[in-house]
């Protein structure tokens, strides 16, 4: 009779045998002082048991061996410290060339979109040997993504985009959990990640049901929503023109400079009040509770879409991203300070 009780999950991500080695290293590193420790204590109640006649003496302590006990340990949490860190900036930065997914954590399910419009439920095709950025958010509680096999995991939060990437080395099926308590059905909350060959994920691809790519249906909520009426790409625009938008530095009113990524832009369109682009006056209506989360999706998608074609410093502009507008941005400051400063007369008085 065979058993075969494995002590670590199936490795089947190009991190997966990192992970598994700084484990292993700590487990070692453990194990070893806990020996050690524990020898000496057991050789030193032998080695100084209370015997009749003996008087203790005084020890004054050993320079040398201070400095021992201070540098190795210290070396060892320096190899520690450098080795976890290279590790978790590696995990956390996904190559230029990931294949984009994003992904809805809900009591209790997990929703995911592909680029090309194609949608799941509790489970997530990916191809073998490329990398796939997963981009998260909560429509409720605090979830959390964790693939065993990959050994990658992160906490989906509501309000907030998180994201992990990961490649996969072989083809398979492998376990999806959520791995945050999230309610009575927490258990229940699981999910497959299905890895195919290349060749096999494009036929899955192309069979899948899928009306238009999601920058498609982005931009046609984009029209439907009436953005297009204010972010123009003319002199006439009421609001910033958003062609080479993400991934950029965009300069605020109150004189912050930030980059626009995924939660700038959702903020914007949600709370479009928190971060004003400067030489613009706060007029955009929020759209909270008219679009979904798959739609931001969309939307964004659709925005990442519209390409650089411009190339230069922070947006703050009206037509052109590396057009700058000061004059108008001091005229509009002066402005609000002389609405703030000024007394504000009653109402029906002159």
């Amino acid at each position: 009779m065979q058993f075969n009780v494995p002590f670590f999950p199936e490795q089947a991500s190009t991190a997966a045998k990192q992970v598994d080695y700084i484990y292993l290293f700590l487990v070692a590193i453990t194990a070893f002082f806990s020996l050690l420790i524990a020898a000496l204590i057991l050789y030193f109640i032998i080695k100084y048991k209370e015997t009749p006649g003996r008087k203790a003496e005084q020890i004054h302590g050993s320079m040398l061996l201070e400095i021992t006990w201070s540098v190795i340990p210290l070396g060892i949490s320096l190899i520690i410290f450098v080795w976890a860190a290279w590790l978790y900036v590696h995990m956390q930065r996904a190559p230029a060339n990931s294949l984009e997914v994003y992904g809805v954590a809900k009591q209790w399910m997990w929703k995911f979109q592909h680029s090309g419009g194609q949608r799941e439920i509790n489970a997530l095709h990916v191809p073998v040997g490329r990398p796939v950025k997963v981009t998260l958010i909560s429509q409720d509680v605090i979830h959390s993504m964790f693939v065993p096999e990959f050994r990658t995991k992160v906490d989906v939060l509501p309000n907030r985009y998180t994201s992990l990437w990961f490649e996969a080395t072989k083809p398979g099926t492998y376990h999806l959990f959520c791995s945050q308590y999230c309610g009575t059905k927490h258990s229940a909350m699981i999910g497959q990640v299905i890895a195919m060959t290349p060749e096999d994920f494009e036929n899955w691809l192309a069979s899948g049901k899928a009306e238009g790519s999601s920058a498609s249906n982005g931009e046609k909520l984009f029209q439907q929503l009436g953005c297009v009426t204010c972010h123009r790409a003319d002199s006439a625009a009421r609001g910033p023109n958003l062609m080479g938008l993400y991934g950029r530095p965009v300069k605020l009113t109150d004189g912050r400079t930030v980059l626009a990524d995924d939660n700038y832009i959702r903020e914007s369109i949600l709370v479009p009040n928190a971060k004003v682009v400067s030489g613009f006056q706060p007029i955009m209506p929020t759209f909270q509770g008219m679009i979904s989360e798959e739609d931001l999706f969309q939307v964004m998608n659709y925005i990442k879409s519209m390409g650089d074609q411009q190339q230069g410093g922070p947006l703050n502009n009206r037509s052109y991203p590396d057009q700058i507008r000061e004059n108008e941005l001091r005229h509009i400051q002066e402005q609000m300070k002389q609405q703030e400063t000024t007394p504000q007369k009653p109402a029906g008085k002159k």
